[in-house]
């Protein structure tokens, strides 16, 4: 990965953008798009589509979301306290002891979700924790003295996400909240930047960096009603499982830095996950493969079933701990997705066809 390109990456995963509230880094996006692609253009949704080599074909759509999980202020009391609920679905068993960062119109406001002192627990209260999909007996102390005092700097509705930077790790690893699926909108833009100017390439190529997936693959969905595409490839985390704690034989094993995760079921044209393994296979492009017995809840999933039908697939980067403040990532597993992703399309030929027979 270039100097540019981890640039452009570190400055995504450093923006917060809790789903619903993704303007800011909807305009790196575009800044990224702009000298590379024929047009680009921002939904009323938000989503920012962007362009190449109009009226080719096939007509290919890359997708990443750009939104991220986060909460959002639904209470504030008489002391100055803020109570919250979640967006999406981040781990309640990470949130005690958090710094926030709490998205306000006055800008960042920096909080803190505190816990009582474990010297003052009574016996039975102490090891129980965070109910799972339950964080109301939470809040966050921004310092405020008093409800006005919170209220002239906070608002009902603002987001919040976990105040955490990118750690760079060993073996070119590194750790940072919002990984998914900011990294899958990085690949997009890059795999547009790597087809741009090319001559061998016949298909129409849009780059998509959506909105709300995480609370419903909702931006994927009015943005493929618009391009309407032939093929449609999502770009999002998977889950890593070579860790402590995680059992294979239960999604499949799939190791950090072993490549991207290309999986198989009903959300995938069998044709088009050919096409990307025999493309793998032929550049020597390591990847791992996993099964997807049900519908997984990516992109791809209202892109498949949009309009006539879409061509679909999934092509994973593997993640561990998704969801959590320290999601952790390999710059290799990015770099071979973007060339696993712009390689097939270059294969794509006008006449190619995607219906499974």
């Amino acid at each position: 990965m270039d100097k540019k390109a981890r640039q452009f990456l570190h400055s995504l995963l450093n923006t917060p953008s809790p789903s619903g509230f993704e303007v800011k880094v909807q305009s790196l996006v575009r800044e990224r798009l702009e000298p590379v692609a024929e047009t680009v253009n921002t939904d009323v949704h938000g989503n920012v589509m962007a362009v190449i080599n109009r009226g080719g074909s096939p007509r290919v759509m890359v997708v990443g979301h750009c939104d991220e999980v986060g909460l959002m202020i639904t209470h504030i009391d008489d002391k100055g306290f803020l109570y919250f609920d979640r967006i999406g679905a981040p781990d309640t068993a990470c949130m005690v002891g958090q710094r926030v960062k709490i998205i306000a119109n006055g800008g960042d406001v920096p909080g803190v979700i505190g816990k009582k002192p474990i010297h003052l627990e009574k016996p039975d209260e102490r090891g129980k924790g965070v109910k799972p999909d339950d964080v109301s007996g939470l809040c966050i102390d921004i310092g405020a003295t008093d409800d006005k005092d919170a209220k002239r700097r906070v608002r009902i509705g603002d987001p919040a996400v976990y105040d955490l930077g990118i750690v760079e790790l060993a073996n070119g690893r590194f750790a940072c909240r919002a990984a998914d699926d900011r990294v899958g909108a990085f690949v997009a833009c890059e795999v547009l930047a790597a087809l741009a100017g090319r001559t061998d390439l016949e298909a129409e190529v849009w780059a998509v960096s959506s909105v709300q997936e995480e609370v419903g693959t909702r931006g994927a969905q009015t943005a493929c009603f618009t391009i309407d595409p032939a093929v449609g490839i999502a770009v999002d985390v998977g889950f890593a499982t070579d860790h402590p704690g995680v059992d294979p034989k239960q999604v499949g094993l799939v190791k950090l830095g072993g490549g991207p995760i290309l999986g198989r079921g009903c959300n995938f044209n069998p044709v088009l996950e050919k096409l990307l393994a025999k493309t793998a296979d032929k550049h020597k492009i390591k990847t791992q493969t996993v099964a997807e017995p049900r519908i997984p809840g990516t992109d791809a999933r209202p892109m498949q079933v949009n309009a006539r039908g879409v061509a679909t697939a999934v092509v994973g980067i593997p993640n561990r701990y998704m969801h959590t403040p320290v999601e952790m990532i390999a710059y290799d597993d990015l770099d071979a997705t973007v060339d696993l992703i712009a390689r097939t399309i270059r294969a794509m030929k006008k006449d190619h066809d995607f219906t499974p027979r």
